[in-house]
């Protein structure tokens, strides 16, 4: 699944794949923003983590995984 990050004051967004449900993914943020001075870490696919402070987290936009087509297909 791919999750891209938005951080406040930064043209580009942070974008890993994790291995981890959309609900959980969702779930750790929402406990993150809960919390005083939060942070939000989440782990991708090859173990490296990202930790996050909320006070710089502009968005978390988390998208299912699609499988990839290969060749000249008729959609």
């Amino acid at each position: 699944m791919e999750v891209k990050i938005g951080v406040r004051q930064v043209s580009r967004e942070l974008v890993l794949e994790s291995s981890q449900s959309p609900e959980a993914v969702a779930a750790l943020v929402n406990e993150a923003v809960k919390a005083d001075n939060g942070v939000l870490t989440l782990v991708d696919d090859k173990g490296r983590q990202v930790i996050m402070p909320i006070a710089s987290l502009a968005y978390v936009e988390i998208a299912a995984t699609t499988t990839r087509r290969v060749g000249f297909g008729a959609v």
